[in-house]
């Protein structure tokens, strides 16, 4: 397709396009059939110290850089993508799978960083205060933290490159970007867009690579690298952080999920219905805050049982490329292999399934849309992120048994909490550990709010107004009173 061939496919390093030093390429496949939509350059370690080698030559002049000049840049940028908005959706659901309906989503989603950090640029501020013996005057700024390693994840192309892209540049900070190898052509076509809004060179360097492990170790332990962002599982995460330690590079990160979504007896259920399809289906149930636990409270479980049901049933499964697709293909075999495992074993410890729950046949990584209820409590799908179209569904009598069993996991990123009782909803919101909560609402990401979560489920925020501070430091001037 036009999309596919027009995004360039090497890497982009000091501001040129080029080929792999070995001019190895891996393949970026379409998951709803199975073939191959292009190959792209499959970086080595060395390309990767290459990539940071001009982060490093570019950081100076960028820090100096006016920050009304980055914030025109992200701006302009916005803009662009916004005019855009048709081809890069369709390039994401070639590439990712979603429909095109969600991929829109991705887009104005995504562009929002770009126009939020394009107003934080010029809003980076220090202080003044007389120190309390007198003696001093202690002046306070922000530098950017310097050149940063950006890793993101495939179920948000677009979204989790601007969302860790437009703060580092609004900070003044170099990157080197790493995407995931099953979706680099969005990051690639943010490259582009980017150096049309006039980004200087070796400002954002991408890497694309097939060995994520060899590449991110070196640059790592190199102790060129600053900063790390990464957004991905907390068992890599735990794995780069021991990398970090070695030079003491500045991380944040956005980890697993295992979000609870809990029905107390006196919702709305037309709008906990709702609520759990956006929590639950939202990108196919492929996010960490994807609800991934549902607690009913008994007398109401039934009902909303059959609801949601009637509600998952109703949706088409199809390429997201058709019109009228409500729920398109996981990511990879893999993916759905793992999600049809957790069903068939909830199902053999005595849950029952409402609809789905059998693999289709025929091309592509599809996977119904499903629900279960009578999770046994030994059942793997508790303890487990699902990252599929799957709705777990356990009943509960009072609320300190919701909270404990909302709070039993490692995890702790979002949660959603359905209830017509302000009481209820301040009371057990302040108990839930987790970073975001939903009230009677199944959306919690928001460019202008703080994303992020708690326990094993990350370090540090993105978005909102602290989103930027990730990447600056403070430096403090003592200057002596009457010097």
């Amino acid at each position: 397709m036009t999309v596919v061939r027009d995004v360039p496919k090497q890497l982009f390093i000091g501001g040129d396009w080029q080929d792999a030093e070995s001019g190895r390429t891996l393949s970026v496949d379409n998951p709803a059939t199975g073939d191959q939509l292009c190959r792209v350059a499959d970086a080595s370690p060395a390309d990767g110290r290459r990539a940071v080698e001009a982060a490093v030559a570019a950081q100076a002049a960028w820090a100096a850089t006016p920050p009304r000049v980055r914030s025109e840049i992200l701006r302009r940028a916005y803009d662009i993508i916004v005019a855009r908005t048709e081809d890069l959706a369709l390039l994401m659901t070639l590439e990712m799978g979603k429909p095109l309906a969600e991929a829109r989503a991705e887009v104005a989603y995504g562009a929002e960083f770009f126009r939020w950090f394009s107003e934080e640029a010029v809003r980076v501020d220090g202080g003044m205060m007389t120190a309390p013996d007198g003696r001093n005057r202690l002046l306070v700024s922000r530098q950017p933290v310097g050149p940063c390693l950006l890793v993101t994840p495939w179920n948000f192309p677009l979204a989790m490159g601007t969302r860790k892209i437009g703060p580092a540049i609004a900070a003044g900070c170099t990157i080197v970007l790493k995407p995931a190898p099953q979706t680099p052509l969005a990051s690639l076509a943010l490259a582009e867009i980017l150096t049309e809004a006039g980004l200087p060179a070796g400002v954002l360097n991408i890497v694309t690579t097939s060995d994520a492990a060899g590449v991110v170790e070196p640059l790592l332990r190199g102790g060129k690298i600053r900063k790390l962002s990464f957004t991905g599982s907390t068992q890599v995460g735990r794995i780069l952080l021991a990398q970090c330690a070695d030079t003491v590079v500045r991380t944040s990160m956005e980890l697993g999920g295992n979000a609870p979504l809990v029905v107390f007896d006196d919702a709305d259920l037309d709008v906990a219905v709702e609520g759990t399809m956006v929590a639950k289906m939202r990108n196919m149930g492929e996010s960490c805050c994807a609800a991934n636990r549902i607690f009913v409270h008994s007398s109401v479980a039934e009902e909303f049982a059959s609801r949601l049901a009637a509600r998952m049933a109703a949706l088409t499964v199809g390429p997201g490329t058709e019109p009228g697709t409500d729920v398109g293909p996981l990511i990879d075999l893999a993916g759905r292999s793992k999600a049809h495992d957790l069903v068939r074993d909830a199902v053999k410890r005595g849950a029952t399934v409402l609809t789905g729950g059998e693999l289709p046949e025929g091309p592509g990584c599809f996977y119904p849309p499903t629900v279960l209820t009578g999770i046994a409590p030994d059942s793997a799908i508790i303890d487990t992120e699902i990252f599929g179209p799957v709705a777990a569904i356990r009943s509960f009598e009072t609320e300190d048994e919701a909270v404990a069993a909302a709070n039993d996991t490692e995890f702790g990123l979002a949660a959603y909490l359905f209830t017509q009782n302000l009481d209820r909803a301040l009371r057990v919101a302040e108990r839930l550990e987790s970073g975001m909560i939903g009230l009677n609402t199944g959306l919690v990401s928001n460019p202008a709010a703080p994303f992020g979560g708690v326990k094993q489920s990350g370090l540090g925020r993105e978005g909102g107004r602290v989103g930027i501070d990730e990447f600056l430091e403070y430096k403090y001037l003592a200057v002596p009173v009457g010097a």
